[in-house]
């Protein structure tokens, strides 16, 4: 690990309060949530759980964790207040990895484990379990306490964690392919039987399988959303790009659409809704509503730091749109486009009002996707606004999105060329169904 990124034992993390941006308390860390993998592959922390106020425990993915430090933990964006429930490949570190036997890997002796610590990677937002804090001896008792030598190791010195290699369940096929791009996912559970490609999409946590599920065919993609519980359903469609959730959306009957749209939160349904008012194949259709708006008043310092987040695909990442308040789309009155480019020409205290592109015609909604991809190969653009009559601006169309509406319907159809390991678990998996 790099020099720098701190270590946290998680027995330091038991009942410490989680706050929200503003500083207001929302709850306590009662167990984190792992994902163990094949082999002595550290673990992924997928996330905390935490107990509300209500008692209620809710699910926090780590990507929403912004800081881990002096006793609290810190977190970003909107809580999602359902009850968590713990799913096949989730093993709860307080709950199931501490006081377990574990065997060291060098000597054969058995150990009992006392505590784990996790590190974040450097320049990533993932989370891993890295080392083992242990007791050798025999495990305590009501009427023997525990004694024996303490010692911490690396967690590929401890076995007996880990999934089993040769295993055939959802469990090792997800470890299996947990490196694999979403369309190369995609690719391999497009391939499998319909039941062992709902096993797996159950498997997987929301923010993968949304990742996954838009890279999937409609069909795909509606009988994977049809096998999950309601909840979980509109829990994994707030996650996918809000275009992609709606065209999703609008292949499901009425009656499911306007279910799901009830369960999930308020902005997100008004996304959903206001993109499906739009015709498929126009700019409004296509359109994602989450770019990156600022105010004038906002600095090349803050058009970065908005541009640095991991979340962001590399299209909408590529530029800022400029506008009157209120900064969420619709927005206030379009000013103009900052390109990225442009921001790492000025320095950081320069206002994005001064270094503004407002010659670049935006789209209208209803521009037809002949018009649109015309645009984009006109001004070589990978991201263009969409402003409505009365100057707002309603949202960004990525180059992606005009391509996967360009391409023949079946083009995901084509073959991958995976490498051999990865084409082999695919070729066994439907076996094992």
């Amino acid at each position: 690990m790099a020099a720098g990124v701190p270590r946290i034992f998680v027995s330091h993390l038991s009942g410490v309060p989680v706050f929200d941006p503003n500083g207001d308390q929302v709850g306590r860390v009662r167990d984190l949530v792992a994902m163990l993998r094949v082999g002595r592959r550290p673990p992924r922390l997928l996330g905390l759980v935490v107990e509300l106020s209500t008692r209620r425990r809710i699910f926090l993915p780590m990507t929403r964790v912004t800081s881990i430090e002096s006793g609290q933990v810190i977190a970003t964006g909107v809580f999602n207040v359902r009850r968590f429930e713990q799913r096949p490949t989730e093993r709860l570190v307080f709950g199931e990895l501490l006081d377990l036997r574990v065997t060291l890997v060098e000597t054969g002796e058995e150990v009992t484990v006392l505590d784990l610590s996790v590190q974040q990677l450097p320049a990533r937002r993932d989370w891993e379990i890295d080392r083992v804090f242990v007791r050798k001896g025999k495990r305590a008792s009501a009427f023997r306490r525990a004694r024996g030598e303490t010692l911490t190791v690396e967690w590929s010195a401890v076995t007996g964690f880990s999934l089993e290699e040769h295993g055939q369940g959802a469990e090792s096929l997800l470890a299996t392919f947990e490196q694999l791009r979403p369309a190369d996912l995609a690719n391999v559970l497009h391939h499998l039987s319909a039941k062992r490609r709902a096993e797996v999409a159950a498997a997987l946590d929301d923010d993968r399988l949304a990742d996954v599920l838009e890279e999937l065919p409609e069909d795909d993609q509606i009988e994977i959303l049809g096998k999950l519980k309601e909840e979980r359903a509109a829990d994994v469609l707030e996650a996918m790009d809000p275009d992609d959730a709606a065209d999703l959306l609008a292949e499901l009957p009425e009656a499911d659409q306007e279910r799901l749209l009830s369960l999930m939160q308020p902005e997100d349904a008004a996304d959903m809704r206001r993109l499906m008012s739009y015709e498929e194949h126009t700019a409004g259709g296509l359109m994602t509503t989450e770019p990156i708006v600022l105010r004038p008043d906002a600095t090349v310092a803050d058009a970065l730091a908005r541009v640095r987040n991991p979340d962001l695909s590399p299209a909408l990442a590529a530029q800022v749109y400029v506008c009157r308040p209120p900064d969420e789309t619709p927005t206030g009155k379009y000013l103009g486009t900052v390109h990225f480019q442009r921001l790492l020409r000025e320095p950081p205290y320069t206002l994005v009002s001064a270094v503004l592109d407002d010659d670049l015609q935006a789209l209208d909604p209803e521009a037809a996707l002949p018009v649109v991809a015309g645009f984009f190969a006109t001004y070589d653009m990978v991201a263009a606004p969409v402003v409505d009559e009365a100057g707002s601006l309603l949202g960004a169309v990525t180059v992606d999105d005009v391509l996967d509406h360009m391409l023949p319907e079946d083009w995901r159809e084509t073959e991958f060329h995976l490498d051999e390991e990865t084409a082999d678990g695919a070729e066994v998996a439907p076996h094992g169904s």
